[in-house]
């Protein structure tokens, strides 16, 4: 049980330290230029709280047990893709279906990040559970 939640937290953490270097550095500026006034001026920390909780935990179930069993990283990598593309994806084309704000590029870029993020952070968290 330690192993599990070592590895799940060290997800998180990995998690919220690698969302918050991609969304600062790299997206901040395209999220207002393409939804501009629909962002909040301050994010909504519960909603946050709920999914970067909630992610690592999905991610441990989906991706890093089966990779255990497997005995395989590279099983760990193609299940966190696959998940994060999942995730991110039905965010960004829910989003894309929805908002006049959001864009084809948008939904692309996320769908992309949560793709790389999620295969990142689910092999880190493979590695810790062996």
């Amino acid at each position: 049980m330690a192993k599990i939640l070592k590895s799940v937290g060290v997800m998180l953490i990995a998690l919220l330290v690698f969302d918050a270097i991609w969304i600062s550095a790299f997206m901040q500026g395209l999220y207002e230029r393409e939804i501009g006034d629909s962002l909040r001026s301050e994010p909504n920390l519960i909603a946050a709280l709920v999914f970067y909780l909630g992610y690592p935990v999905a991610a441990y179930i989906l991706a890093v047990k089966p990779a255990l069993s497997a005995q395989s990283w590279r099983t760990a990598l193609l299940n966190g893709a696959v998940l994060g593309a999942t995730a991110y994806g039905t965010f960004a084309v829910t989003n894309l279906a929805v908002l006049q704000e959001w864009s084809t590029t948008l939904t692309v870029v996320d769908t992309v990040w949560g793709c790389c993020v999620t295969a990142a952070t689910v092999a880190l968290g493979y590695r810790l559970a062996r």
